[in-house]
């Protein structure tokens, strides 16, 4: 199959603070770190896979411990976005979801097969991991993909490299993101949620911050 799925990267290194990647990491230890249930609607896990362990630290414990890489979710990274999109994009108006960052530690971890529910997501990749270490980005080319199996049946692999910022639709592409090889290794990513004029946040799917958050 032909590969459908494409992306837009940006070296963002030099407009970060000095830093950035300790300071990113001393948030990161802190994560929510549980099995989280696959997620409803869109989940694209083998039917007997129920839970993912996973960190993740949340968007207001990103605001407050990371108020650079807010700041920019809603400036510089929105403006790339814009020239992406090709049209006007906007942040979450919702603060529970607009910046967080996945965190893995160990070999046991990994995100969570899926698609997205925005039609623009920017990942800020915050640690490098080299050929081998696992921690890559995997896009399924087939929309139908069901499993981890599937999706590497035919795909797009993306491997973290520290300071770089993409930009995909993920709607139409599930994806998930491979452990890590060594027991002592982590990786962090940033994740923005971003929405455009002819896709607004209004088209969020109806019970997904149920799931997340525990109401709508």
């Amino acid at each position: 199959m032909l590969p459908t799925f494409q992306w837009t990267s940006f070296d963002v290194g030099g407009v970060l603070p000095v830093y950035w990647g300790q300071k990113v990491t001393a948030v990161a230890v802190d994560a929510e770190f549980r099995d989280f249930p696959r997620t409803p609607v869109l989940s694209r896990e083998a039917g007997g896979v129920q839970v993912i362990p996973r960190g993740r630290v949340h968007a207001d414990a990103v605001r407050n411990g990371l108020t650079w890489l807010n700041d920019l979710y809603h400036t510089g990274f929105r403006e790339l976005a814009e020239r992406v999109a090709g049209e006007p994009v906007a942040a979450a108006g919702d603060g529970r979801y607009g910046v967080v960052l996945n965190v893995q530690q160990g070999t046991t971890m990994r995100f969570e097969c899926h698609v997205d529910s925005n039609p623009l997501t920017g990942l800020l990749f915050c640690s490098d991991h080299l050929h081998g270490g696992g921690g890559e980005l995997v896009f399924a080319h087939d929309p139908s993909a069901r499993s981890v199996v599937q999706i590497d049946r035919s795909c797009s692999v993306l491997r973290p490299q520290s300071g770089h910022l993409i930009f995909f639709d993920g709607r139409d592409h599930p994806h998930y993101a491979r452990p890590l090889t060594s027991p002592g290794d982590m990786r962090v990513v940033a994740v923005m949620n971003y929405y455009t004029r002819s896709c607004p946040e209004s088209t969020r799917p109806v019970g997904l911050n149920r799931h997340l958050y525990g109401d709508e």
